[in-house]
């Protein structure tokens, strides 16, 4: 095809050409009547029907010399004078590759006065005497054919102003397929010239304002839960643990703290039932008091949303324990009075209890089958602090007490020890332990009355002749605690418990005996001690025979017949 400005004059596109008599704009193309010459002002060519070459127009085909013949009138008249023409760039610039010619009305090009006299030699470098800046890369487009030229697209308008030479992206934008059928519905007829769709404006495509506010919200909550997490790992690693304030808000609650219960599990308890408010808090309470560590086992009355030090001060007066406390020496009957007591039964209610089910406790093998046996139970609820409240049973304290008396009689080696001090098995030394402690005085007489036990306990001895005579296993069968025993009183009643009518130890222990007699038990000394008698009521003094023990005694009824 020929371009514009490439020889010396102009020259008319030639019949053969494929887009010669192309349709022009709709069908229509503008008349060729009279213009003026292009020296003047830029002139619009007014729309007007004319003969189509090339196409069908109301059923005839246009003459081919006749086209020809107007088609070299028209275009003689339109490049008169441009010889005389500088193809001014630096002005209004007509851009081609947006296709503004489709618009319907033709910017012209502005010529330059041909009384210029630059105007031939601008001209001879414009159009072929000087470079070719058709081939490169800052050149002007080639024209067009009018079949080519496509409308310039109108410029969306949109709400939002994305800023100079910003686009906006398709995310942000609406329509979805109403947009994409509104661009095929424009595109249908590329070669429609301005009146079949100069009228026509392109839809606005609305905003999806949800995006925007779903991104704020995915990006705020992201911030949101970053700060939150990092907040929480620095108040776990670093920060105070988080504590109550004050001594509680007047509610009563009972915790029961397990036996060897260290000051996290301690800690656990208490705020499962809602004293304190973390662990933690209570661990660094009881870490930082000086008594914080001697906090036992037991059942605690404390307050809800107690500060952890409030917690631990209270845990360490004798106010807040609601144990029950199992004093050494003390009988069974005594402890099942005691469990009833705590536990709100009636009276007796424990003691049938352990009546009916002392197998089912725990007790070990050695201490089953034994005849004559009052309880089966004496000397297994091991003297110590339980937790007993109101709504447990009685079988559970029992158990509890058994489990800790099997505990500490292995932890001592009953079993192993036994024989080695002339004795059956643990069964008769635990019943050993219990004529310990219900005869001694102090822990340090516990040694020299198991001396005591075990020397008369021979049968060959010269003192006693294997006869035992404790005033306290007669006072065991009796259920009292009396002092001023007759001789021929104790020597007449009949009983194997009574070591004063029976040789040897009784039938079982007759208390439950602490671990300081049971360790006097297991090592007693080797002094020779026959006898013995406290004159105070809280020391004994030991004698090795019985003209010794006989001036003690005559010295103990001075004393209380002077008083």
């Amino acid at each position: 095809m020929t371009e514009y400005g490439r020889g010396q004059g102009s020259e008319p596109w030639h019949p053969e050409d494929p887009y010669y008599g192309d349709d022009g704009w709709g069908g229509q193309q503008a008349n060729a009547g009279q213009q003026p010459p292009y020296g003047g002002q830029p002139q619009h060519y007014p729309e007007q029907p004319q003969q189509q070459y090339g196409g069908w127009v109301d059923g005839q085909q246009a003459g081919y010399g006749q086209a020809q013949q107007q088609y070299q009138e028209q275009y003689q008249q339109q490049y008169q004078g441009y010889d005389q023409q500088y193809y001014a760039g630096q002005g209004q610039q007509q851009s081609y590759d947006q296709g503004a010619w489709g618009q319907g009305t033709h910017t012209h090009v502005q010529y330059t006065d041909p009384q210029d006299p630059y105007a031939h030699a601008q001209q001879a470098a414009a159009y072929g005497a000087g470079d070719d800046y058709y081939g490169t890369p800052d050149a002007y487009p080639p024209p067009e054919p009018p079949s080519r030229r496509q409308a310039e697209p109108e410029p969306q308008q949109t709400d939002w102003d994305p800023g100079p030479d910003q686009g906006e992206h398709a995310f942000f934008a609406g329509g979805g397929a109403d947009s994409d059928s509104d661009d095929e519905e424009e595109d249908d007829d590329p070669r429609a010239g301005r009146k079949a769709r100069g009228g026509k404006k392109p839809k606005k495509k609305s905003r999806n304002g949800c995006a925007c506010l779903v991104l704020v919200l995915v990006f705020g909550g992201g911030i949101g839960g970053v700060g939150y997490f990092g907040w929480q790992f620095y108040q776990n690693r670093f920060g105070p643990a988080p504590d109550y304030a004050g001594d509680g808000n007047g509610s009563k609650v009972q915790v029961v703290i397990p036996k060897g219960a260290g000051g996290y599990v301690i800690g656990q308890k208490l705020k499962e039932a809602g004293v304190v408010e973390s662990v933690d808090a209570f661990v660094s309470a009881q870490q930082t008091n000086p008594k914080g560590k001697t906090i036992q086992d037991g059942v605690y009355t404390l307050e809800k949303q107690m500060s952890a030090a409030s917690a631990v001060e209270l845990m360490l007066s004798p106010k807040s324990r609601s144990n029950l406390i199992i004093a050494e020496g003390l009988r069974n009957a005594k402890v099942y009075e005691l469990i009833d007591k705590s536990l709100g039964l009636a009276d007796g209610a424990t003691a049938k209890v352990a009546k009916k089910d002392y197998k089912k406790l725990g007790l070990p093998s050695w201490a089953l089958g034994h005849a004559n046996v009052k309880d089966p139970l004496e000397g297994f609820l091991y003297p110590s602090s339980y937790a007993a409240a109101k709504g447990q049973k009685p079988e559970t304290v029992l158990k509890e007490m058994v489990t800790r008396a099997n505990d500490k009689y292995e932890e001592l080696g009953l079993t192993k020890k036994a024989k080695s001090l002339g004795l059956d098995g643990p069964w008769q030394l635990l019943t050993a332990a219990s004529l310990v402690q219900a005869e001694g005085v102090s822990h340090d007489d516990f040694r020299k009355m198991a001396e005591v036990v075990y020397n008369r306990l021979k049968p060959g001895n010269p003192e006693t002749y294997g006869s035992l005579e404790f005033d306290s296993t007669y006072n065991y069968i009796k259920n009292q605690s009396k002092i001023d025993l007759s001789i021929s009183e104790l020597r007449k009643y009949n009983n194997p418990y009574n070591t004063y009518y029976v040789k040897g130890l009784p039938p079982g222990p007759i208390d439950n005996p602490g671990e300081d007699a049971l360790k006097g038990a297991l090592n007693p000394t080797s002094d020779g001690w026959y006898y013995f008698i406290s004159l105070d009521g809280k020391t004994s003094k030991f004698t090795k025979t019985l003209a010794e023990h006989n001036k003690l005694v005559e010295e103990f009824n001075a004393s209380r017949n002077k008083n």
